[in-house]
């Protein structure tokens, strides 16, 4: 198993929350197929993106603690250009500008925070809660290899892949991160049962990642699902493959991903309670050191988590 020499495997930090539901629901700007990079392509739009990151960097500088500056490049692979109308180098130049602009915040609070990380942010191919047709491994790594690439050569410092459906595109992601030489953190979804959307037992899920590719992952993450959903699923990985999840970004809402992908109207659910689940999942897994959220969710929440789960 590889080591990396990343900030979050000893110590607890922050990262933001459900950047898409926030943009949408909060702010009122459209974002075409969910795609967070648009915000790219005008004043208006990345004016939007900094002022939302600015408020997370401000919790983590109050609280003193590390924070995770995730790129908005979630769905920004190359599929995903024609949809977009995009070639595949203006979706790629939009992906490089959006790392340039966290590290520029990096810049801008280094000192104030005590850590800071650079992340791409990686999506699947395909939706976020189906995983359709599942590609190979090495399809992935293919696949993947290109965003990286642009990330990698815009300053990124680690990768890290939200929202993964399936094992082989997990892996996939992993191989190619570890070509470009970058540390990389896999986040699965799973459904109201604690299982991938593909059925799989999120431990072995974990498990057989880890057996296809040496291991190589930083960590493991849990994101877009409710802590009722995986609470469990949680705890029966701690049996089987260790502390290999170090990282939650939840939803704030209890329904299923069907539920959600059928709403008109944003789910904010109860920010204390949310707030509360995380505080007794950090009690049960004080291994468990990335703290975000996922859909749903905006700094009121991450704020309400901070106070609950921090000390200082």
């Amino acid at each position: 198993m590889t080591t990396h020499a990343l900030p979050q495997l000893s110590s607890r930090c922050l990262t933001d929350a459900g950047l898409e539901t926030d943009i949408i629901f909060n702010r009122g700007i459209d974002l075409p197929y969910f795609a967070s990079v648009t915000l790219l392509q005008s004043e208006e739009g990345r004016a939007a993106l900094t002022d939302y990151y600015r408020g997370f960097l401000d919790l983590a500088a109050s609280k003193k603690v590390g924070f995770i500056l995730e790129s908005a490049t979630w769905r920004a692979s190359s599929d995903w250009a024609e949809p977009l109308g995009l070639t595949e180098d203006e979706l790629a130049r939009l992906v490089s500008e959006a790392i340039t602009l966290m590290a520029r915040l990096k810049n801008e609070y280094e000192g104030l925070i005590p850590v800071l990380v650079l992340s791409g942010c990686v999506g699947p191919r395909g939706d976020g809660y189906d995983p359709g047709a599942v590609m190979e491994a090495s399809e992935a790594r293919d696949y993947h290899a290109s965003q990286i690439g642009t990330m990698k050569r815009a300053g990124c410092e680690m990768i890290a892949a939200i929202t993964m459906t399936n094992v082989p595109e997990a892996a996939g992601v992993v191989m190619a991160a570890r070509d470009a030489g970058l540390p990389v953190a896999i986040s699965f979804t799973v459904e109201t049962d604690g299982r991938l959307p593909t059925g799989q037992p999120l431990a072995d899920a974990i498990a057989e990642v880890d057996a296809a590719t040496d291991g190589y992952a930083a960590y493991y993450m849990v994101n877009c699902a409710h802590p009722d959903h995986f609470l469990a699923a949680v705890g029966e990985a701690s049996a089987n493959v260790g502390e290999r999840i170090r990282g939650v970004r939840a939803n704030a809402s209890r329904c299923s991903h069907a539920e959600l992908d059928a709403m008109t109207e944003l789910d904010r659910g109860d920010p204390q309670e949310l707030a509360n689940l995380h505080r007794d999942l950090i009690a049960r897994h004080p291994s468990i050191n990335v703290l975000g959220g996922c859909c749903g969710t905006d700094l009121e929440h991450v704020t309400a988590i901070a106070e609950a789960c921090l000390t200082g």
